[in-house]
């Protein structure tokens, strides 16, 4: 079971342990990125992060209720 009802994200578990994690659902795509605290990119089309033109990002608490408001943000910003 996914953390998100759109994306298949890992586990709070995963972040925790100091890793980045990208993925894609369509034309949009996305970057959470692990340091003091999880920074979320957001942008659309197939190019990596690094070419790509970033469209919004958000840094979340690196908790488990900063990580579950991220994964609500990744699926508000794909909703819009």
């Amino acid at each position: 079971m996914s953390v998100s009802e759109i994306f298949e994200i890992p586990k709070f578990f995963y972040f925790e342990s100091g890793n980045d994690y990208s993925g894609s659902k369509d034309d949009f795509s996305y970057k959470i990125m692990n340091g003091e605290k999880l920074k979320a990119l957001t942008w659309h089309g197939r190019l990596c992060s690094m070419k790509a033109e970033i469209e919004h990002e958000a840094e979340f608490d690196r908790t488990e209720e900063g990580f579950m408001e991220m994964v609500h943000w990744l699926e508000d910003m794909y909703k819009a």
